[in-house]
């Protein structure tokens, strides 16, 4: 089952349906719909770093918390530069990175089993990865581009969570969200070199276009280095919704450029 999309309130927003189904978590990936952002980033942008006023940015974290049902204060903020740490948050960094001065920096994961922390990372294409262990009552985000794919982000937190929650992965849920297609993303050799080098399947999730230029699926990549970390297939959501081809919902740094806004993903233990 994909993702579902909730109206509420003048905003969209998506969530995954096993998440809700177990009633331990509050979640969402956001939409670019309603907000206060004006200009290029019109709409529910999230991201401070955008071409947009931080009083706009601040009012459309307030107003998908309330939506979402979880406290402003609650927001740790990740700080992320394509690569593969993982940082495990508690309730101690609740804030940091939009009331108050952060530590967390080049981080591309969150992982915490506090409740009430809500776990908060950033996206424009790239492959939002969400992970719920009902059993040990843990969740994990984690932002993948094609970089933190290759550098195997997704199994990078799948290990962080066994080593600080004890989570079992037959126990895990996952959900990966909204981001750029298969059809949407040509790359060049260098990033098929990469993959190569650190992705045995990687001839299943590229199409070879010519002239060293190739169309990889980030989705089905990130989904197979799950199921190599021993995630089950049936525990794994895929959102069905790309980023570049749904202009009318979310922000695009492929179609819009460096200016693009930013969607969010976020996951609180309740």
């Amino acid at each position: 089952m994909a993702f579902i999309r909730h109206d509420r309130e003048g905003l969209a927003y998506f969530t995954i349906p096993s998440f809700d189904d177990t009633g331990l978590v509050k979640h969402c990936f956001s939409t670019r719909t309603g907000g206060f952002s004006n200009g290029q980033v019109k709409g529910l942008n999230l991201g401070f770093s955008r071409p947009d006023k931080r009083e706009n940015v601040i009012a459309n974290f307030e107003s998908l918390c309330k939506v979402i049902g979880v406290e402003k204060e609650s927001l740790v903020l990740s700080h992320q530069v394509h690569g593969k740490s993982i940082r495990k948050v508690t309730a101690q960094d609740a804030g940091k990175g939009i009331w108050r001065d952060s530590d967390i920096k080049n981080t591309d994961g969150l992982i915490t089993d506090h409740r009430r922390v809500t776990l908060t990372t950033f996206y424009a294409d790239c492959v939002p990865l969400f992970f719920l262990d009902p059993r040990n009552k843990a969740i994990g985000l984690a932002h993948a581009g094609w970089k933190g794919t290759v550098a195997g982000i997704a199994g990078e937190t799948v290990t962080h969570m066994k080593q600080a929650f004890g989570s079992q992965t037959a126990d895990i849920l996952a959900g990966i969200g909204p981001s750029i297609c298969r059809d949407c993303y040509e790359v060049d050799t260098p990033v098929i070199v990469g993959l190569k080098e650190n992705f045995k399947y990687w001839r299943e999730v590229i199409i070879p276009l010519g002239k060293d230029k190739y169309l990889l699926d980030l989705q089905q990549t990130n989904k197979s280095i799950l199921m190599e970390y021993g995630i089950r297939e049936e525990n794994i959501t895929v959102s069905g919704y790309c980023t570049r081809c749904s202009n009318d919902i979310f922000y695009s740094y492929r179609r819009e450029g460096k200016a693009v806004g930013s969607l969010a993903a976020l996951l609180q233990l309740v």
